[in-house]
């Protein structure tokens, strides 16, 4: 579904490009900061970016965690938006954020799957077309990282994932399992946590017409017409139709963004247009909508998406060195996105499933105000979990969290049973750590046993 020409413009394109030895890493003075490309396979180039925290505590009951962010997308790159935009030292002004997941772990960011950010193939052949293809990318990424490292296998790593990024997040848990049990990948699998994630995309259908019903954002005869569309949806799921599914899903969202007066898809308290960085359609051969990745930011002027790829392209890359001129950082790429069309909507439940009867600890979050992702359709594909502590866990109670020096009030929900832990988000949207970010730092602390004094 790639265009032709594109396979012949990048083969040319990376013949002027200087090879790039896997083994080979740099990084700043202080050593707070790493960076370097894995040939995941050959002519596939992962790029990675390792933040060591200035807060570190290397003495005590307790190992220091190393947090591996998965973007979403597919295509969008975590380098940059779960970097600057979301959880790293900087923001996208390149100014200090004071919510840096940094205060309780190390980051791992990587340009997943190939051919995203700065990560690139030297054909689109080799893009990836499922997530297992991307967990294994991912697998090769951290034997080169982990295996010849002592000092990163003291800590235990923990997948965090957002938004499509959460599926591959469940399938590397699995990939990483098994690695580490047949001996091939030398680290700790601390746990799996994914947030606001695409690992059923026919609950996620089948919440949208009854949630924007109840919002007065879509009015009965179109909520029935929605409901209709994710029917059909779902009967292209059961039968195996994946890449049909895919078009219908982007059917299906351009019907609610016209029914609604274009609601943002991020945020049910928003209408696109009055996020910067909006989630405007764009469309592909094929006549499949897209839709970019969008963030809550508000501010004047230029929009943050610019002054992203601005830096990204300047200097992020200056500083890098590594990058090849011939590489343009995007937010996300369509090629990526089209070469995974046909996975885009197979459903992830049973890899959670695994991943609990493994004993692996998974932590679910969910931002109140998704929709993409909505609440609704994550608690609905929870309850098809076979795990046998399910029925424990739905019978629990939930405790109400709260955050010191806020503004007060409910900020949050919070169920725990056994390995299965789920938090739910007030006031947040797809991208909990932007719009809660108090709440976010509480749950990373909580979800990796950070020994960092808060």
């Amino acid at each position: 579904m790639v265009k032709c020409c594109a396979s012949v413009f990048l083969s040319l394109l990376f013949l002027s490009l200087l090879s790039i030895d896997s083994s080979e890493s740099y990084g700043t003075n202080d050593g707070l900061e790493q960076w370097g490309y894995v040939q995941v396979r050959p002519k596939a180039h992962m790029f990675w970016w390792h933040y060591r925290s200035p807060k570190r505590v290397d003495s005590g009951p307790t190992p220091w965690p190393t947090v591996l962010w998965l973007q979403g997308g597919p295509g969008a790159s975590g380098v940059g938006i779960g970097n600057f935009e979301e959880i790293g030292p900087l923001d996208y002004n390149l100014k200090p954020r004071n919510s840096t997941w940094l205060q309780f772990a190390d980051l791992l960011f990587v340009d997943n799957p190939v051919g995203t950010g700065y990560s690139f193939v030297e054909n689109t052949s080799l893009l990836v077309t499922t997530d297992e293809e991307a967990s294994s990318d991912l697998t090769e990424l951290l034997k080169q990282l982990y295996n010849k490292n002592p000092e990163m296998q003291k800590s235990p790593l923990y997948i965090f994932a957002e938004s499509y990024g959460g599926k591959y997040a469940v399938t590397l848990g699995l990939s990483v399992v098994r690695a580490v049990k047949s001996g091939d990948l030398k680290l700790k699998l601390g746990g799996v946590a994914i947030g606001d994630s695409w690992i059923s995309p026919e609950d996620f259908v089948f919440s949208w017409g009854p949630l924007l019903l109840d919002l007065s954002r879509l009015d009965s005869n179109a909520a029935a017409n929605s409901n209709s569309m994710a029917e059909k949806i779902k009967q292209q799921i059961e039968a195996g139709k994946y890449g049909q599914a895919t078009n219908s899903w982007g059917d299906l969202e351009t019907y609610i963004i016209s029914s609604s007066n274009s609601v943002d898809f991020y945020n049910f308290l928003l209408d696109s247009d009055m996020d910067p960085l909006g989630a405007a359609a764009s469309s592909s051969n094929n006549g499949l909508s897209l839709r970019r990745y969008a963030r809550y930011l508000s501010m004047k002027g230029e929009s943050p998406s610019d002054t992203l790829t601005k830096i990204m392209n300047g200097v992020i890359k200056d500083k890098l060195k590594i990058i090849p001129k011939n590489i343009t950082w995007q937010e996300e790429s369509n090629e990526v996105f089209m070469a995974l069309s046909n996975d885009f909507m197979k459903p992830r439940i049973n890899e959670v499933d695994e991943l609990l009867s493994l004993g692996v600890n998974v932590t679910i979050y969910s931002g109140q105000l998704d929709i993409i992702c909505a609440t609704k359709g994550t608690e609905a594909w929870v309850q098809k979990l076979k795990w046998d502590g399910l029925k424990n866990f739905t019978n629990l109670a939930r405790t109400p969290l709260y955050c010191d020096g806020s503004d007060g009030g409910t900020k949050g929900f919070y169920r725990s049973y056994q390995n299965l832990h789920f938090y739910w988000v007030l006031h947040a949207g797809h991208f909990v750590p932007y719009d809660q970010p108090c709440i976010a730092l509480r749950l990373l602390k909580e979800t990796t046993q950070s020994p960092a004094s808060s």
